[in-house]
């Protein structure tokens, strides 16, 4: 009995022993697993984003009321912006009416609507329209004029590095896209183009957003051929051209 008692005890310790082991084996497998997760992160941050940007769509339009309008976040806002933008374009370019003509009948329609109800209110014993005072706020006008003022500081310094012959290959994309955009210029006016722009914004972020994981391959092979003839482009053109600091040099 005795003996019989000892291999009960031994076949136990054993078995505690061997669940230990197996414990020990699983969250090992298991750490060795979320060792894993970071790498497979890792490998998914390294895919191809056009543009080169690291942040979701909606971050890289500012991620604000402007973000949620050009990505369609608020339906009605978006349509309602839309529809705003056809209805002028429809008025200024097809039908030709002028900014001034439609300002003017646009006054007077409202003064003449106006001064009906209120000589009509005294008729009929009602109180006469509360008219809202307009005022113009004064922060955000100058936070947009902050705005526009750092922006075009930004471009005329680009513009001087440009001149100055520092980045040839950002002088021939300025010239390349002033080319192109007055060659759009010689189709249609001004107003034609900023609609386009505009439509263009409505709809181009919200379908790459949507298919983005099958335009982003794609955008990787056209940007690897362009950067391919861009290198035998500049073994063969661009390197042979002086470029400013060397002229400088030549003066000393």
């Amino acid at each position: 009995m005795a003996e019989h008692e000892e291999k009960k005890q031994e076949e136990s310790l054993m078995e505690k022993i061997a669940e230990k082991i197996h414990g020990h084996d699983s969250s090992s497998s298991s750490s060795d697993s979320d060792d894993d997760k970071p790498s497979e992160s890792s490998i998914k941050d390294k895919v191809f984003r056009l543009f080169g940007r690291e942040k979701p769509v909606h971050h890289v339009f500012g991620g604000g009321k402007p973000a949620d309008i050009l990505l369609w976040r608020n339906k009605k806002i978006s349509a309602g912006a839309l529809g705003v933008a056809t209805v002028i374009w429809v008025l200024f370019e097809l039908l030709e009416y002028h900014l001034l003509t439609l300002v003017c009948h646009l006054l007077i329609l409202a003064l003449a609507l106006l001064f009906l109800w209120s000589n009509a209110t005294q008729f009929i014993n009602k109180s006469t329209p509360h008219i809202p005072e307009v005022q113009i706020p004064k922060e955000p006008v100058l936070e947009f004029a902050m705005a526009l003022r750092f922006e075009i500081n930004w471009a005329f310094a680009v513009l001087q590095d440009i001149a100055l012959g520092r980045d040839l290959k950002m002088f021939l994309s300025v010239i390349a896209g002033l080319w192109v955009l007055s060659i759009v210029g010689s189709w249609c006016n001004f107003l034609t183009l900023f609609y386009i722009v505009f439509v263009l914004l409505h709809t181009v972020p919200v379908l790459y957003e949507k298919y983005e994981d099958k335009v982003d391959p794609f955008a990787e092979k056209a940007m690897h051929e362009i950067k391919k003839q861009y290198a035998v482009f500049d073994a063969k053109v661009l390197s042979k051209i002086p470029r400013g600091p060397l002229k400088q040099k030549k003066k000393d």
